[in-house]
């Protein structure tokens, strides 16, 4: 990740997300750009999100990409690489999400350390979130983590030839369909 010079009020860095042909992330004051995906990185977001598109389909949840923000209290704006809402406030702000249940991030060699811990912290900080989800790029492997009493949060690793049970939405993913259509595995 590339920071620029922090002291930025969260009001200046809506001002530069507008005006900016990039994307940045915000954390304590601290304006970043957001690193570009590699084939694989896509091709995995492509194959979680229209899992969940499939699934969510018949509901009031409503699914996202890369493309929104979710926040929680104006301490972080991110973009996760996939997440889910089904809060009705969160139908009010057609940029920034609030109310997340689930938060999937694809891993990326620049950033798996920040989104397993200071992203992870972050995160935890938004009630309405029940599981968050990483998964490799570098490897067939898939995290779970779930929130199973107020702070108190439980991992389930899956890899190959299981099934990933994404429990807070009821969604079981064969590992193989996310990682279908990837080039190359290391």
């Amino acid at each position: 990740m590339i920071a620029l010079p922090g002291g930025f009020s969260v009001s200046d860095y809506l001002i530069l997300e507008e005006q900016s042909d990039f994307r940045y992330g915000y954390r304590n004051e601290l304006a970043f750009v957001i690193a570009n995906e590699s084939e694989n990185h896509h091709a995995i977001c492509t194959n979680l999100l229209s899992a969940i598109h499939g699934h969510l389909r018949q509901t009031d949840c409503r699914f996202y990409g890369s493309d929104v923000k979710v926040s929680y209290g104006d301490r972080f704006f991110y973009y996760p690489d996939a997440f889910v809402t089904c809060d009705p406030r969160d139908r009010t702000d057609r940029y920034v999400k609030r109310y997340p249940k689930l938060i999937a991030e694809v891993l990326s060699p620049s950033t798996e350390l920040f989104d397993r811990t200071t992203k992870f912290e972050d995160y935890q900080a938004i009630e309405t979130l029940e599981e968050y989800v990483l998964i490799d790029q570098e490897k067939v492997a898939v995290e779970c983590r779930r929130r199973v009493a107020g702070d108190h949060w439980e991992s389930q690793t899956y890899q190959a030839g299981d099934r990933v049970e994404l429990i807070s939405i009821g969604l079981a993913i064969a590992i193989k369909d996310l990682y279908a259509g990837l080039d190359e595995m290391p």
